[in-house]
């Protein structure tokens, strides 16, 4: 079988693969005269681990690249569980090094891919010892460090959950993530739709996962920045007192301000995720007349 690199197995590596292998606890591979040979083997002495120092580091060279394959004790319906080293050392050839990796692929489909447990790449002896290893193993079923994006959406499936809101005294079931509002902040909303203040600011507490009155000055359009602080997230309610062709209105404007990258990203995920479960409750339950949502 012809592979990229025009490198195929000799006869005698394919003849033991077949007939062999399952008895060993380790084979070495080498590309010799653009062949795939088999240049050693070993049998198990004792336990995978108890072996495998003394049979995997006598069988590296310090400037030659090698295949090993390394027989573990587990065993999958294919038969035994095997790890695949590849070592390269830096100070062997590059062309050796390029042969190597560049058939690296099509001996492990030679060996046969369902039988490999591991992979290990290593360019020293320490990469490719029992501690090596190990610390291998330890790495590939480490958690992947989660790019910010990821990071919100685990956020919001664990937040993820029907609460009851309270409004009024009355508890209602809302699809999405929602929080109980404090009786003082409906207070001061009721206030703001009567027309006898013009700005409730809300916050949510994280700890608590509620939603909480946390400023209700009068303000100006002039000053409506200066309320937005600069490092938490916050809703914002303000009654827009204007004219428009003569007449005299009075629309109420809902904001969610978000300084970025300077609020943790639990506080980002929950203003993000409550933010249209709040809007449902402030014009439908509420009746708020909302004109327009800044978000």
């Amino acid at each position: 079988m012809s592979h990229q690199t025009g490198i195929n197995a000799d006869a005698e590596l394919l003849d033991f693969l077949g007939k062999h292998k399952q008895d060993q606890r380790l084979l070495k591979i080498a590309i010799e005269a653009e062949k795939l040979v088999l240049v050693d083997h070993k049998a198990p002495q004792q336990s995978w681990e108890e072996d495998y120092d003394a049979m995997v580091l006598s069988s590296v060279e310090e400037k030659m690249p090698t295949y090993i394959f390394y027989r573990l004790d587990s065993i999958n319906d294919l038969g035994y569980e095997w790890i695949y080293i590849v070592y390269s050392p830096d100070f062997a050839p590059v062309r050796e090094k390029m042969l190597y990796a560049a058939t690296r692929a099509t001996l492990r489909k030679l060996f046969g891919g369902g039988q490999i447990r591991e992979e290990v790449f290593g360019t020293v002896p320490s990469d490719i010892s029992l501690e090596g290893y190990k610390s291998h193993v330890v790495s590939q079923n480490a958690a992947v460090p989660l790019t910010f994006a990821e990071e919100e959406l685990k956020m919001v499936k664990e937040t993820e959950t029907n609460h009851h809101i309270n409004v009024n005294s009355k508890h209602q079931t809302v699809q999405g993530i929602s929080f109980p509002i404090s009786d003082e902040a409906i207070e001061k909303i009721e206030q703001m739709k009567s027309g006898s203040i013009n700005y409730v600011q809300l916050a949510i507490d994280t700890n608590n996962e509620t939603i909480n009155l946390d400023n209700c000055l009068d303000t100006s359009v002039e000053n409506l920045n200066s309320r937005f602080p600069l490092d938490h997230a916050r809703y914002h309610l303000f009654l827009y007192k204007h004219s428009h062709e003569g007449d005299y209105l009075e629309s109420i404007v809902f904001l969610y301000t978000m300084p970025g990258y300077k609020c943790p990203i639990k506080e980002r995920m929950l203003y993000s995720s409550c933010k249209s479960t709040l809007l449902d409750v402030l014009e439908k339950m509420m009746g708020l007349t909302i004109l327009r949502k800044v978000t």
